[in-house]
């Protein structure tokens, strides 16, 4: 059978797990953030949580990919952890809900962008969304060192974006904002619900460094490498959060990033008319990049899935020539486009994807402490710094934070339990499936 080629270095690595964090979180989310926090105060102590929250858990998860270092990242950790259900479930609920649904908003967020220098209603932003979809995955069909290269390109594009942002903001922004401004004066009346409400997109924009581990199959020295790529990834991505949000208060009131549907673009423009443009250019590179490293990396789930036997055979199928399981991209990338019209909108997919998504963080950071006391023997190249109260810290607030997210949107996470749900009757076929051929 053929296998998969170890083509990633650290640099590729820690550029997966950048990138998949940047993407459209840091572009589009500020402005549902400042209309549930309209306080500077609040809006960047949101983005500080999130950074803890996401170095905390890049720590803990780090254990896990030293021990494990094999495709499917969480999946593996989860198997080993608690059983092939947990490993399953993750893997089924990557495909219906997370991953997908992910690709579906960075797509139209890339359309939103496009549509910052083209007229495009919301039918175009749609089309002008699955288009993106389509060329991300015939990308990701041809050999990993393409994506790889393809992954570093568009990073780059983003990074430089982001860093205009921020020195037009820092150095030229001339809002002048009193940072305690209505800080105890929020749209639900509750500061805990609201900052819980704030976190949803927070936290979808921290989302993707755990990406890394996904390729570790495909990883050079991944022992060493997966952990470093996520640790270095978070710390690099905090640090720019919270500069992009303080230029963003530099350039603009809060009430105009409230309202704001290209934030980023719309900053810049009040110092630079052109500069509008330039930089929806570069964010249209920037999600559209994203959506290309998610398309790598998620698959690799699913291949790792069916190679146990867990999910359909066709999926663990390896080109010859390409050596990349192009079935479980078609899969995912098909299924983000039925999302993309099904749910229509930014707002409504990233709840939908961030609860169902931090349910399985939270087991995942839990499975250290199972794994520390049911396998022994297993050797561990890296252990979780600060343990067990950084692995703590990570469960703690995770929990908080989806129970929050069931009482505000219940919709959105009941559609995501309800797949869950529905797996179980999935997994049980694949099984007992199993059972019969092994």
């Amino acid at each position: 059978m053929v296998e998969l080629k170890k083509d990633l270095r650290l640099y590729g690595l820690i550029m997966v797990a950048i990138g998949s964090c940047i993407g459209s979180g840091i572009f589009l989310t500020p402005s549902q953030i400042a209309g549930h926090l309209p306080a500077p105060l609040l809006i960047l102590m949101a983005w500080g949580l999130g950074g803890v929250i996401t170095l905390t858990g890049a720590l803990t998860f780090a254990e896990l990919g030293a021990m494990f270092p094999q495709a499917g990242g969480v999946y593996v950790y989860l198997k080993e952890a608690y059983g092939d259900l947990f490993g399953f479930l993750y893997g089924w609920v990557y495909l219906v809900v997370i991953t997908s649904g992910a690709n579906a908003a960075l797509s139209i967020a890339c359309a939103y962008y496009l549509a910052f220098l083209f007229p495009l209603n919301e039918t175009g932003i749609k089309i002008v969304a699955v288009l993106a979809l389509v060329i991300v995955t015939f990308i990701n069909i041809f050999r990993v060192r393409v994506a790889e290269v393809f992954t570093n390109i568009f990073t780059g594009f983003k990074l430089v974006g982001i860093a205009a942002v921020i020195g037009i903001g820092l150095f030229f922004g001339n809002v002048k904002f009193n940072l305690f401004e209505s800080a105890t004066k929020t749209e639900t009346g509750s500061l805990p619900a609201a900052f819980g409400l704030a976190l949803i997109g927070v936290l979808w924009s921290y989302g993707g460094w755990q990406h890394a581990s996904f390729v570790a199959g495909e990883a050079r020295d991944a022992r060493r490498n997966i952990p470093r790529a996520m640790i270095f990834g978070s710390i690099i991505v905090t640090a720019v959060y919270l500069l992009t949000n303080l230029a963003y208060l530099f350039l603009l009131p809060v009430d105009q990033i409230a309202s704001s549907q290209s934030i980023a673009a719309d900053a810049v423009s009040t110092l630079i008319p052109f500069g509008g443009a330039l930089i929806a250019v570069l964010i249209a590179i920037s999600t559209f990049g994203t959506l290309g490293i998610y398309t790598l990396s998620a698959p690799r789930i699913y291949y790792a899935m069916s190679k146990d036997g867990l999910f359909f055979k066709k999926l663990a199928w390896v080109h010859p020539k390409f050596r990349t399981p192009i079935y479980a991209i078609l899969a995912q990338s098909t299924w983000a486009v039925v999302l993309l019209l099904f749910w229509g909108t930014f707002e409504d997919l990233i709840t939908y994807v961030v609860f169902t998504d931090w349910i399985f963080f939270g087991l995942t950071a839990a499975g250290v402490f199972v794994l520390r006391h049911k396998r022994k023997d297993l050797a561990r190249p890296y252990k979780t710094f600060g343990y067990p109260v950084v692995p703590l810290i990570f469960i703690t607030i995770t929990f908080l934070f989806v129970l929050n997210a069931l009482i505000v949107k219940p919709l959105h996470a009941w559609a995501g339990l309800f797949l869950i749900f529905v797996s179980l009757p999935i997994y049980y076929y694949f099984k007992r499936k199993k059972r019969k051929t092994g």
